[in-house]
């Protein structure tokens, strides 16, 4: 098999858009969607076919990458794209969707003969731009040699985990890996708020971090964003609240007690219903005032 293959990007926000361009980069030949399709167009300055919809973007692929909001939304872009999906073609689903949402993908998956790979990825704007993101990967030997391609265009790291990508192995550890996420990116922002309600200088705060073990870069960089009032996303509001409802619900599903992910969950929830679902996550913090 050639080194270069033909990869079908269906969803182009804020993940998709880079990790199409790393994969032009590679050499790749590139076919992108996306429902809003001027989010889409960019992507033709740098190689890549822009497709009216699904069918088309994945016509004559070797792959398909997903990497759009939810579970429902990916399942309604493969359903589309069914008329041109090929027994034997690897789909690498790397969309945050949550165990319980594999089901219904793996049935799709297996009714035209795909090769399934759970695959989410660890990292957010930065690190996709940069080709850094870590992937976690389950699914069948037979789509590695493909699916590692890819990942070599997209990541700076592939951990494999099963052969089996519909028992959510990859997926389950990336909730485990975003509850510690939201944990720091909500943490920062309340202990931020509790100081401005105390008149306490935030700059002492970070300052009597500074050297410590609780210290991290994530939560100066959350910081940093909340401080300066600039909410660029590189993980949006509405991103993150989807997420913490996964992981909530998870949680409740396998019987383990939390107090922190709801608490997580109602705070983003007001944070999007103040307007600020479009903002980083670090704007989760304007959700602790009135005004």
């Amino acid at each position: 098999m050639a080194d270069t293959i033909s990869v079908a990007v269906l969803g182009t926000g804020t993940m998709g858009a880079p990790m199409a361009r790393n994969l032009l980069r590679a050499g790749h030949t590139v076919r992108v969607w996306n429902r809003t399709r001027s989010r889409a167009e960019s992507l033709a300055a740098d190689g890549a076919y822009v497709a009216d919809d699904p069918a088309d973007a994945v016509r004559g692929a070797d792959t398909v990458l997903t990497i759009l909001l939810d579970g429902p939304s990916v399942l309604d872009a493969m359903r589309a794209a069914a008329p041109e999906l090929r027994q034997g073609m690897v789909w690498l689903q790397s969309s945050t969707v949550g165990p319980e949402a594999l089901a219904p993908l793996a049935e799709l998956a297996a009714e035209h003969g795909l090769h399934f790979v759970d695959a989410p990825v660890l990292g957010t704007k930065a690190p996709a731009e940069q080709g850094k993101l870590q992937v976690l990967a389950a699914g069948p030997q037979a789509a590695r040699p493909i699916a590692d391609r890819v990942f070599d265009a997209i990541g700076s790291r592939t951990v494999w985990l099963a052969e089996d990508g519909t028992e959510g192995a990859a997926s389950k550890l990336k909730l485990v890996f975003n509850s510690w996420v939201l944990t720091v990116i909500n943490g920062t922002a309340e202990t931020l708020a509790l100081a401005k309600g105390l008149g306490v200088d935030p700059q002492q705060f970070l300052a009597a971090l500074e050297g410590t073990t609780l210290d991290s870069p994530y939560l100066r960089m959350k910081a940093q964003a909340i401080l300066s009032g600039d909410y660029t996303p590189s993980f949006t509001v509405s991103a993150t609240f989807k997420d913490a409802r996964l992981i909530a619900e998870a949680a409740e599903r396998a019987g383990v007690r939390q107090y922190l992910a709801p608490a997580g969950v109602e705070r983003l929830r007001q944070a999007v219903e103040l307007g600020h679902g479009d903002k980083d996550a670090a704007a989760s913090y304007l959700a602790s005032f009135d005004d």
